[in-house]
């Protein structure tokens, strides 16, 4: 038996070493393409501008060389559109459809402005084959300009949401303000039980709505509500009444008292404003 040492063989190494592997396949490295690897012509495919449609494209050649639009060189714009749509019509002939009938309407164009100017009529301007296409370049730089402004515009939705958050037990209760068809309705039926009991009594007195609002802010004292049909006296007489109501009023509008309601067609509830300390 040999007494040497005996060492373990050293990994298996790629016969090419030199030279940068292509890419990895579970792992191990590629140094060349597989013989039997098919790629589709169309499986990778560029496209460094992307156009909406004959007018964009025409208007992107025409801003990109910095043209006048009002004084379009058409060989040089025919040309470089022409060179465009031969590309896209070896990759997509339906798409290619649209762009074709602009490039007519160029040839046109170009065709027209090489025939001799017809002498215009007196006080008109001479004709010029351009001018169509420039009105509809520019009506679509309008509203291709505005399209972008308004997609810059936040919509609620779609850039944002609005946070609602509906917590119950931080809610104080809001009674329905009580508006004046309500007090004069209010008013209106204890006027007519004023009626019932009225008498037929000739009298003189003076009365005094000071007086009576004093005496509406000495009732509310003590009391957290009171109806508004309890400030009134029916048997007193309608002056009294009005009075009383005229009082009230009063008292509302200095903020010495407040008119609530909990709900519509609710009972009216009278109370002494609040006064901080």
């Amino acid at each position: 038996m040999n007494s040497e040492t005996l060492l373990p063989e050293p990994a298996a190494l790629p016969a090419v070493v030199d030279q940068v592997a292509l890419a990895r396949l579970y792992g191990e490295p590629l140094f060349k393409l597989p013989q039997d690897l098919y790629i589709p012509p169309d499986a990778l495919e560029i496209f460094l501008e992307a156009f909406e449609g004959p007018l964009d494209l025409l208007l992107y050649l025409i801003r990109k060389q910095n043209f006048n639009i009002l004084d379009i060189p058409m060989v040089g714009v025919t040309r470089q559109y022409l060179a465009y749509v031969d590309e896209i019509r070896s990759r997509n002939l339906e798409l290619a459809a649209e762009y074709l009938l602009m490039a007519a309407m160029l040839i046109e164009i170009k065709s027209r402005m090489l025939l001799p100017v017809r002498p215009p009529e007196p006080g008109q301007e001479p004709e010029d084959p351009r001018a169509e296409l420039v009105r509809r370049l520019l009506e679509y730089e309008k509203i291709k300009l505005a399209a972008q402004q308004i997609s810059e515009w936040p919509q609620s939705g779609r850039d944002f949401l609005k946070a609602q958050v509906f917590i119950e037990q931080s809610l104080q209760p809001r009674f329905p303000e009580v508006s004046i068809a309500e007090l004069q309705e209010a008013w209106a039926d204890i006027l007519r039980r004023a009626k019932l009991v009225q008498r037929h009594q000739i009298t003189r007195e003076e009365l005094s709505v000071r007086e009576v609002m004093s005496q509406v802010l000495k009732r509310l004292q003590g009391q957290r509500f009171t109806t508004f049909e309890a400030l009134f006296t029916p048997e007193k007489g309608v002056p009294l009444l009005v009075v009383t109501f005229v009082a009230l009023l009063e008292l509302a509008k200095e903020a010495l008292v407040e008119v609530t309601q909990a709900e519509a067609f609710a009972p009216i509830y009278l109370r002494l404003a609040y006064t901080p300390a």
